[in-house]
């Protein structure tokens, strides 16, 4: 174990480069206030253990915290419930130390046992937890989803504010994982008193805690007056509507009823409202954690040869995707999105050639082209993305027949491999954490090349995995920027061989009242989607 503030490498790992500077909050920012956000849709839970939607991911982050958290409008890692944290020289062993003092809602103090309690809660097959599998490198944790065992092996109380976490396996992702919703620390005593309904009746350590639901109708969050977190958060009172449709919730705003329309803009207003100079004037714009692709399985005719591949990705006019959708979205290059720490900000990807396209393909032995299935979501706008594409495709001999079906559908043919080509949208991937190792394994690697898997391109290139694992292995802070190196290195790899055909980077667009106060890059968030705990009324 590393001494404290004694190496280098800790020095880093608790003030360096990963751990950026913290949050000023605006110095015109003021207590009190309540505002009003509206939502189509109810919302199923509020257990950081289960809600796993973009509904519910800002609200949980309201009442809940983790040992790591997130600077405010940024991707960058700051401590939360950890004060303070110490990293084994071997990268296996994490020594988280807590803040004195936090206090649950309930009034009962935190401890270390708190959150040895909600990490065994959250892997246990019992939870049903969708996150369950974020943990895999904490040691014990295949006996624990095994059901031979009741608690992580790997997590230990040291004392009332010391908490020891050991891994299997170096996993330099692991910092993140413990800054997302699923690691909030709960009180046990709350959870076994809901009786199975903790995910109605939260109680965490947040910043709000939930003042009232009724369910269908509305939700109350009302200011943690006993927040660690002194001075925070300004709003005394968040009301989330339900039932309200997008464009009815947009005339609200306008007419001065509401603060943030939760649905976003309505795409049949978003041209009026960008059109609008006063409308204008309260859109957010921010970048989302999100890649659109087309997928070409690469383990059957005619997508077994690069050259093929490579001539689709030439052919795709992605500026004219882009304005399909409003120009809610920019081109993309590769498979991270720009806001994505490892990006490669000076790879400019294939360019829109059709000549150059059908060059490729006659070298692959297909000059006057072939006929295929391109596969895609059957909601607005994806048929007629899918169109443009197979317009483009059209321009350069390749014949691509749509299969407009349902969701499920598409998932289906994708896991299956019985899908030439996808379209991603709709089911597109979006990172769960800021690191760029969330965009391989589960969509580009050979583990998820597999039946079922999300890799609907069926690429595995053993090489790029095991340098996706000694990448992950790099765990000391110290080495942040030779990991990122070597996830962009891998990303362009993958680019030479095509796999894919990256098309935009969707960008989030909301709106606020006029009342609102606080940098905009709170209300597109892209942990939080909105971090309420710093936005205020002017």
């Amino acid at each position: 174990m590393k001494k404290l503030l004694a190496s280098t490498a800790l020095m880093l790992a608790l003030c360096g480069p990963t751990l950026a500077q913290d949050y000023v909050p605006d110095p015109a920012a003021k207590q009190g206030g309540s505002i009003v956000m509206t939502y189509k849709d109810d919302v199923a839970t509020l257990d950081p253990a289960i809600g796993y939607d973009w509904q519910n991911w800002s609200m949980i982050r309201s009442l809940f915290d983790g040992l790591m958290d997130y600077v405010p409008g940024t991707t960058d890692l700051r401590p939360g419930l950890a004060e303070k944290y110490e990293i084994s020289e071997d990268g296996l062993t994490y020594t988280f130390h807590l803040r004195a003092g936090v206090k649950f809602h309930n009034g009962r103090e935190m401890t270390a046992d708190d959150v040895k309690y909600s990490l065994d809660r959250v892997t246990l097959p019992a939870t049903q937890s969708p996150g369950s599998g974020f943990f895999g490198s904490i040691k014990g944790y295949d006996a624990m989803v095994g059901g031979t065992a009741t608690s992580l092996e790997g997590v230990t109380v040291v004392d009332p504010l010391t908490v020891k976490i050991e891994l299997s396996r170096p996993d330099a992702t692991f910092l993140h994982v413990m800054a997302i919703n699923f690691s909030s620390v709960v009180p046990k005593e709350a959870v076994e008193a809901a009786n199975g309904d903790f995910g109605k009746m939260p109680v965490g350590t947040g910043a709000f805690k939930m003042k009232e639901w009724t369910l269908g109708q509305s939700l109350v969050f009302e200011r943690n007056t006993d927040y660690w977190r002194k001075g925070e958060p300004y709003l005394d009172q968040i009301t989330y509507e339900f039932g309200q449709e997008p464009i009815v919730a947009l005339l609200r705003l306008q007419n001065g009823e509401i603060d943030i329309p939760g649905d976003g803009i309505p795409p049949a207003k978003f041209t009026e409202v960008m059109g609008d100079p006063a409308q204008k004037a309260r859109v957010v714009t921010g970048d989302v954690l999100h890649t659109g692709y087309i997928t070409m399985n690469v383990t059957a005719a005619p997508f077994d040869k690069v050259e093929v591949r490579r001539a689709v990705n030439m052919a795709i006019n992605k500026t004219r995707i882009v304005q399909v959708v409003n120009n809610r979205a920019v081109p993309a290059t590769q498979p991270l999105p720009p806001a994505m720490p490892g990006y490669t900000k000076d790879y400019a990807g294939y360019p829109f050639d059709a000549e150059g396209a059908k060059k490729l393909l006659a070298d692959a032995g297909y000059p006057d082209g072939f006929e295929t299935d391109l596969y895609a979501m059957n909601t607005d706008p994806n048929p007629r993305i899918a169109q443009a594409i197979q317009q483009d495709l059209a321009a350069i001999g390749i014949k691509a027949n749509i299969q407009s079906l349902a969701q499920a559908n598409v998932i289906e043919a994708g896991g299956a491999g019985t899908a030439p080509m996808i379209w991603s949208g709709g089911m597109a991937w979006v990172a769960d954490f800021p690191d760029p190792s969330n965009f391989y394994g589960p969509i580009l690697g050979c583990a998820g090349a597999e039946a079922g898997g999300w890799n609907w391109s069926k690429y595995c290139n053993p090489e790029l995995d095991k340098a996706a694992v000694a990448a992950d292995s790099m765990s000391d802070p110290a080495k942040t920027a030779d990991r990122l190196k070597a996830w962009s290195d891998i990303y362009m790899k993958v680019m030479e061989d095509a796999p894919w055909a990256p098309v935009y980077n969707d960008q989030r667009f909301t709106m606020k009242s006029d009342r609102m106060g606080g940098a905009d890059a709170l209300f597109v968030d892209p942990i939080a989607t909105v971090n309420f705990d710093y936005v205020y009324v002017k």
